[in-house]
């Protein structure tokens, strides 16, 4: 191998784990540790920036940061560790030449981290591994330690990988150390390690310009903002550059502003360098996986390999009663199309199709979660619109049909065990192991197709009675697994259009689950509630109680109703049948049947089943 120059004051380290084990505090703890950002009284995870990713405690989409560290500026990217988001992580890991694998003290290994440390072992890059949140409650440090060297192994880690430092750290309180009987009070253990223990990176300066685009931006006064990091040479602002696609199209541009990540924020440079992750401006038409090159040499670098999408949903535009009087602002397929291309531009994980001559919108996503902050995001931003129920996409390999199979981790307490396996049984799940952890709760692991997990989570949490956790990581596709069970329920629909009324919903609670409130307008083929018996039912919501001038012996009793459930997005695309729709609104969630009208829905039922 050639003596490759190197920069020896950059480094650049992502920041991967499965979901909630403290990625996003640990790095609060650098910024607090070098100074790179000023905290506020009880200001906490400050690169969750986002509003959903602040209500739901989870990092959705990559950030980058940059602190310094003696004379070394240490490039961080916070990666999410929901295994929807995994295209965010992917394509991230082509940007640094190091990991912290961060391992909860408690938990161990888990889906995700097997799923990002397989990357990111599959890069080459070596890892440091951090046991976080060691003073937590029955943490066990060393066993994690052990547990995680054995998922090394199982994935074939080189020798050189499994010779990775370990820290121990509390990303909450601030702290790491190489030995827990020697404390701790800042991060300097930890920063020490990236330091001496990940590559600086390869720093070719004299050879021709070249940078991998490994995210986007858009802003209204700029346009597009290519983000990545440089491979080779080096950029001034007002050079000229090609644009090599990935069809090999070579269109040529100009560098109009270059910027680069100081603490938090990205401030305008005149000039960058191999090694260096930037954000460049005035490049048109660039998408993620292209690259930025010197005209005298356009050459192209390998292109990023993003795992296919799961999960496909139709989106259209609302075609509801209701449709424009719910405080939406963009209404119709012109809306929703725009929208959803930007968002497929931005989101490599995203795919966007025609369907019906262009009427709907096929999205495909890895996964539920990951449709479902799309379509929240889009909500939040005004969008009307209707979605369908999720569908699993199948592949042909050889002549035989294969769907998406899971990897599925639950922890429940002790007597839910029983009733989860025989569940997930009912759904051709395959028990992998079983066994118990240091506080009691049994964990166990299930091969599962993604089809039979559809509409389970929150079947699951009825059964756990809310305690249990489920986590989930697309495995890899298997043999087509037959019909699976689909919801036990029917549903009641409304029949006139209307405000309900009280005393209607209580007569009609007997029969199910209620999912509306006394004052909630409704409309001809709006679902309402479940039906216990296996059929739908068309009944009467805003049915008042009829009055006489007989006085009653007592006064009425005064109508006690159940309070309905949050109706939430995850919720919503969990229950809907294929011949059902989830209308959103920016106010609003409302289920729906495709055909409003009951002779109409009477006579397609005896029609052939379309997709």
């Amino acid at each position: 191998m050639p003596n490759l120059k190197r920069r020896k004051d950059v480094r650049n380290i992502a920041i991967i784990a499965h979901v909630d084990h403290g990625k996003t505090t640990l790095v609060d703890a650098l910024l607090k540790q070098t100074g790179a950002y000023a905290f506020k009284e009880g200001e906490v995870t400050i690169l969750d920036s986002n509003p959903l990713e602040k209500e739901r405690g989870i990092t959705i989409f990559s950030k980058n940061a940059s602190i310094r560290y003696k004379d070394l500026t240490i490039n961080i990217v916070d990666t999410p560790g929901h295994a929807d988001f995994g295209s965010e992580v992917e394509r991230i890991l082509r940007m640094v030449d190091g990991v912290l694998l961060l391992v909860d003290a408690f938990d161990g290994p888990m889906p995700q981290t097997k799923f990002v440390l397989k990357k990111s072992l599959e890069l080459h890059l070596k890892p440091i591994v951090v046991v976080n949140k060691v003073d937590r409650a029955h943490a066990r440090p060393h066993e994690v330690a052990d547990l995680t060297f054995d998922l090394f192994c199982e994935l074939n880690a080189t020798d050189e990988q499994l010779d990775f430092p370990i820290v121990y750290a509390s990303g909450k309180l601030g702290w790491a150390t190489m030995d827990l009987d020697e404390p701790a009070s800042d991060m300097k253990a930890l920063l020490e390690t990236v330091v001496h223990r990940v590559l600086p990176p390869v720093a070719e300066v004299d050879h021709p310009f070249q940078m991998l685009v490994t995210m986007l931006d858009y802003d209204s006064y700029v346009g597009r903002i290519a983000s990545g990091r440089i491979y080779h040479g080096s950029v001034k602002l007002g050079d000229p550059v090609v644009l090599i696609k990935k069809d090999h199209e070579v269109v040529r541009s100009k560098v109009t502003r270059i910027l680069r990540y100081t603490g938090l924020k990205r401030a305008e440079v005149q000039s960058a360098l191999a090694g260096d992750i930037v954000s460049i401006a005035g490049i048109e038409d660039v998408h993620v996986g292209d690259t930025l090159a010197s005209p005298e040499r356009p050459e192209a670098l390998p292109l990023i390999k993003i795992d296919e999408p799961t999960i496909s949903m139709f989106f259209s535009h609302s075609t509801s009663p209701f449709a424009g009087k719910d405080g939406g602002r963009f209404l119709t397929s012109r809306h929703i199309r725009e929208r959803l291309e930007h968002e497929a531009m931005i989101n490599v994980g995203i795919r966007v199709e025609d369907a019906d001559g262009g009427e709907r919108l096929k999205v495909s996503g890895r996964g539920e979660l990951h449709l479902a902050i799309l379509i929240e995001t889009m909500r939040r931003e005004g969008y009307e619109m209707e979605v369908s129920r999720p569908r699993v996409i199948l592949k042909e390999i050889e002549g035989e049909v294969m769907e998406p199979v899971e990897e599925v981790v639950v922890e429940v307490d002790p007597g839910f065990e029983g009733t989860v396996i025989e569940a997930l049984g009912r759904r051709k799940g395959e028990m992998k192991s079983m066994t118990t952890s240091a506080v009691g709760t049994i964990r166990m692991e299930f091969l599962i197709a993604t089809r039979a997990l559809i509409g389970f989570r929150s079947e699951f949490l009825t059964m756990t009675r809310g305690t249990g956790v489920m986590y989930q990581n697309f495995y890899e596709y298997q043999s087509y697994k037959g019909d699976m069970p689909s919801r036990n329920n029917g549903v009641q629909i409304a029949l006139h259009p209307g405000t309900a009324v009280a005393y209607a919903l209580w007569s009609l609670e007997e029969r199910g689950e209620i999912l509306i409130r006394p004052g909630d307008p409704v409309y001809e083929g709006m679902i309402i509630g479940v039906n216990n018996k296996g059929s739908d039912l068309v009944v009467n919501a805003i049915k008042e109680k009829k009055l006489t001038n007989m006085r009653s012996s007592g006064a009425d009793d005064a109508i006690q109703l159940t309070p309905p459930r949050e109706m939430t997005l995850e919720f919503a695309l969990e229950f809907i049948e294929d011949d059902e729709l989830v209308e959103v609104t920016p106010k609003s969630i409302r289920l729906r049947k495709k055909i409003l009208n009951d002779q109409e829905r009477k006579v397609a039922s005896k029609r052939p089943a379309t997709v």
